[in-house]
């Protein structure tokens, strides 16, 4: 089992057990999979405060000020997280290796994040890769229509 596919089992695993859960989770694995692959690391480090909660950057464009995303930082090491900010010097702000797949996972559902920018080489932060949670949920979409589907019962069935 390679590491993507443990990291999808333990998602499904720890699904809430109400019969249906499990079995979406297992439905939008492959847009996880798909977006995970592209992706060079297995785990990434996420910032979060003391309540667990990631840690939002608000971007604006320069030229239209108005127009902002907000993101999340992945990134590839720990050490690489100091390239970026100074957790150190605030005691409420810790990164957490989290595995990619959960990343994903918890990106379809945080409404104020835009998107998730991965870092990509240790040391840099020149090179990373960035996934649209908008991105994300029409591919899960995808999935879940071809999911309604194929449970549709024919209409010849007697």
């Amino acid at each position: 089992m390679t590491n993507l596919e443990a990291q999808i089992q333990l998602l499904i695993d720890n699904a809430p057990q109400d019969g249906m859960t499990p079995e979406i989770v297992a439905t939008i694995a492959p847009a996880l999979r798909a977006i995970a692959q592209k992706l060079r690391y297995p785990h990434y480090y996420i910032l979060q405060n003391l309540q667990e909660n990631w840690i939002l950057t608000t971007l604006s464009n320069k030229k239209k000020p108005k127009l902002e995303r907000r993101v999340v930082y992945a990134f590839p090491r720990l050490q690489d997280v100091s390239l970026f900010t100074s957790v150190g010097i605030n005691p409420q702000v810790v990164a957490k290796t989290i595995p990619v797949i959960h990343i994903l996972f918890q990106l379809v559902a945080l409404e104020p994040v835009d998107s998730i920018v991965f870092f990509e080489t240790p040391g840099t932060t020149s090179n990373a890769i960035e996934v649209e949670r908008t991105d994300l949920q029409n591919l899960i979409q995808q999935n879940l229509q071809q999911y309604r589907t194929s449970k549709q019962v024919p209409p010849d069935i007697a």
